[in-house]
């Protein structure tokens, strides 16, 4: 599955830039950084753009014949369209944390599957299956503080997907040249 921004390939850019506005929204919610805005207030932007917009770059990923984004794309829509359907229904705490877990794992498929793809494609995947672990074993565990650090990494994982996507449009770089590296040392 390749996810390099810099390729500019149009799904990955699109792909992106939905999960990551979505998660930074997500996430920024599931802080309690700002007031009188919770997770749940992120439904409608995880309904259409992380659920549908994510599901539908997803398909078209697929019929180019990606299925390594589309397949990512898809099952994140499905997984945020869930979500944002479902948040605020009377179900227990013990049900949002199973549903979190259930969907970790996907994150985890999504990491492991994304080995070569560098940062913006493992790293945004492993941060989301971090994210989703501990908000997942917050509810469970009825902790807050667990909530709060998996909203966290939610927004640092949203970050760098937006990122991802933005440098792919405006052609900046996303990651450092061995050279940069020795010469920054030096």
């Amino acid at each position: 599955m390749s996810n390099d921004a810099t390729a500019g390939n149009s799904t990955s850019t699109l792909g992106h830039l939905a999960l990551g506005l979505t998660l930074l929204a997500f996430g920024i919610g599931s802080t309690g950084v700002v007031d009188h805005v919770g997770a749940a207030d992120a439904a409608g932007l995880a309904t259409w753009v992380g659920g549908v917009a994510l599901f539908l770059v997803g398909l078209l990923a697929l019929r180019a014949g990606n299925t390594g984004e589309g397949t990512a794309y898809s099952a994140l829509g499905a997984f945020w369209f869930t979500w944002g359907t479902g948040v605020g229904d009377t179900g227990s705490a013990e049900a949002a944390g199973l549903f979190l877990l259930l969907w970790a794992l996907l994150a985890l498929t999504l990491t492991m599957a994304s080995g070569g793809s560098g940062l913006f494609g493992q790293g945004v995947y492993g941060l989301l299956f971090v994210a989703l672990l501990l908000l997942g074993i917050g509810a469970l565990a009825d902790n807050s503080g667990l909530g709060k650090a998996g909203g966290w990494v939610a927004a640092v994982a949203g970050l760098a997907a937006w990122y991802g996507a933005t440098a792919a449009v405006a052609g900046w770089p996303t990651s450092l040249a061995r050279g940069s590296r020795a010469a920054a040392a030096s």
